[in-house]
């Protein structure tokens, strides 16, 4: 890797600036979720209440950006796919909920080189979670 493919800091949790960047993120996430129109085959997906759901992706980002593992210590290993095979996910819901994201990393500042790699990412393992053929 040359210097100009290092991140400017060890890991993308230092990077996106700790716990308290990843809390904002994924509350913004959830609560534009919950407000924009755009996101309603998202937001459906989810049930009555966000609350759990806030919790849960905030510890496996923590994780899975390289900082502290909350996820695995309170469930085992993710098993993404597993955790998420009752829920309908096809092209629409992967489509929205990286949108959302995209959208929640913009207002929250996220830097711009790392919301591009993070998208990058997102996509692979939002793609790779898709259930349903469509």
């Amino acid at each position: 890797m040359n210097t100009e493919e290092k991140p400017p800091l060890d890991s993308p949790f230092a990077w996106i600036g700790g716990e308290a960047a990843v809390r904002s993120l994924v509350d913004r996430f959830y609560d534009l979720m919950d407000i924009e129109p755009g996101y309603k085959a998202l937001r459906d997906a989810h049930g009555n209440t966000l609350d759990g759901a806030r919790d849960k992706l905030f510890w496996f980002l923590c994780g899975w950006l390289g900082g502290p593992e909350h996820y695995t210590e309170r469930f085992g290993h993710p098993r993404l796919r597993m955790r998420h095979m009752p829920f309908s996910i096809g092209v629409l819901e992967r489509d929205q909920w990286l949108a959302c994201m995209d959208q929640a990393m913009t207002e929250t500042h996220v830097d711009p080189v790392l919301r591009e790699r993070l998208n990058a990412s997102f996509f692979k393992t939002g793609d790779w979670m898709r259930n349903r053929g469509d």
